[in-house]
């Protein structure tokens, strides 16, 4: 029986590999950097090009062990990174399941009777019969319209990797800004709370002096008032930091304020390191992920042509059935015989759906190459933009801390010049209303600056190259 199946299997096979031929549908070949129109450089000046390896854990530059740790488990508990794998370990089964479409199937059939005699000296008669075979199949991928789907399930699994690298890289970004939120937060609290003790102290002077009839009661109202709307911005501020450390915490698939020990006490957000950026436009395009994705994407549609183009062909199926019969089954088994059946479809009149169909799928690809190149320029966009944003933030940052040192030194001489009378209130109010907002925005732009270099790391597709391969792309 098996040397009998294994020569008719042989034939069906033979037959295949006789039959197959061209695959339908248009070859891929990806678009050349020069048809996508990435430039040689960019138009932004750039220094030394980094190092892929300085890209991959970019946040370590930042120096703060608390960001490294946020980000390292967000890499390894991310909750969007985890479904992103799961897509990855689905694609990978549909990869599977269209190559095992190409093989010929087999099903085996079985059963057996027993007829019961008579009784004849307390025993009882009988006779068994068995029958055992195989039903075989195979539909002959003539025109390739099988192997364009392999190739197309192939392009959507490399896709879903691609997929599962951007939501890494997102999500490393979003923990690192998040985190300079949080920290932003915690030092314009320090900063209003420490205004506010500084306002308690004007409060106090202006009493006394208007107990002493030196100035008038309008000048104590105004401090109050001053006092009053510093006050007033501090819930505000709480209620940033409170979004930020909940967000965090929702993005290391936890619930909210479970980081909160991390970011206790407050600490000054990190300082911006010193980026190295990528000057190669090329580089940006080979790295970043969501390109990848958009080029997967084209790929995938693409080879889909070939698929619906396959069904304007005949297909030819071939079947056998083998089975044998007998008192047992070794009986049943060497008699054991069957046919091998070749049949022929061929589409004739189908209101022109098909054609249709693949006209459709064209239009598919044709919008896929759109995307892809409109990534590829997306992708430039957001990195020039990312260079200008640190090279802006470096220099506000550096006019801000020459205008709070002024303003500080500002609200020292009023204070002086008050209290021996030699200005008016107005001027020591202004003063300190002025080093509130030159406090506030030196601050701002600290992490602004931070926030430039992450938005850069992320644009020239830093961050996914060292995270873990979550569980769910292996799970059983």
């Amino acid at each position: 029986m098996t040397r009998l199946l294994s020569m008719r299997l042989a034939i069906i096979g033979a037959a295949a590999a006789l039959l197959a031929g061209c695959a339908t549908g248009p070859d891929y070949h990806a678009p050349t950097l020069a048809a996508l129109k990435v430039p040689e450089q960019f138009t932004t000046g750039t220094r030394e090009t980094s190092a892929d390896a300085d890209l991959a854990r970019w946040w370590r530059a930042f120096d703060d062990s608390i960001l490294t740790t946020l980000v390292e488990r967000g890499l390894a508990t991310n909750l969007d990174i985890d479904e992103a794998g799961s897509r990855v370990r689905a694609a990978r089964a549909d990869l599977r399941a269209a190559r095992g479409a190409l093989l010929p199937s087999l099903d085996a059939f079985g059963s057996g009777t027993r007829q019961v005699g008579e009784r004849t000296s307390g025993q009882t008669s009988g006779r068994a019969s068995y029958q055992i075979g195989f039903d075989a199949a195979y539909e002959t991928d003539i025109f390739g319209g099988g192997r364009r789907s392999v190739e197309a399930a192939r392009a959507t699994a490399e896709g879903t990797r691609a997929n599962l690298r951007a939501v890494q890289l997102t999500v490393a970004a979003e923990i690192a800004l998040n985190y300079l939120d949080a920290r932003e937060a915690q030092a314009r609290l320090r900063i209003a709370r420490d205004t506010l003790s500084s306002l308690d102290e004007t409060v106090e002077i202006t009493g006394w002096r208007l107990k002493a009839g030196l100035v008038g009661s309008l000048d104590l109202e105004q401090a109050r008032q001053l006092r009053a709307q510093t006050a007033a911005s501090v819930p505000a501020i709480e209620t940033t930091y409170a979004g930020a450390a909940n967000r965090l915490a929702v993005l290391l698939g936890e619930a909210p304020g479970a980081v909160n020990g991390l970011l206790e006490p407050a600490a000054e957000p990190p300082t911006a390191p010193v980026v190295q950026p990528a000057a190669i436009p090329a580089d940006v395009v080979r790295r970043r992920p969501d390109v990848a994705l958009a080029e997967r994407t084209l790929a995938a549609e693409t080879a889909r042509i070939g698929v619906q183009t396959a069904q304007l062909y005949p297909a030819l199926v071939l079947s056998g059935t083998f089975s044998g019969s007998g008192g047992s089954l070794s009986t049943a088994a060497g008699d054991m015989a069957g046919s091998l059946v070749g049949g022929i479809t061929a589409p004739i009149f189908h209101g022109g759906q098909i054609r249709a169909a693949v006209e459709a799928q064209r239009a598919s690809a044709a919008s896929a190459l759109a995307a892809y190149r409109a990534s590829v320029l997306t992708a430039l966009e957001e990195a020039e933009n990312a260079l200008v944003s640190v090279s802006s933030a470096d220099r506000r940052e550096q006019a801000l801390v020459a205008a709070e040192a002024a303003a500080r030194n500002a609200v020292d001489i009023a204070r002086v010049q008050y209290r021996s009378g030699r200005t008016d209130f107005q001027a020591l109010l202004e003063s300190e209303r002025t080093l509130l907002s030159s406090q506030d925005s030196l601050a701002s732009a600290r992490v602004a600056r931070a926030a430039a270099a992450v938005q850069l790391y992320k644009a020239l597709g830093g961050g996914w190259q060292a995270a873990p391969a979550p569980s769910s792309v292996a799970a059983p």
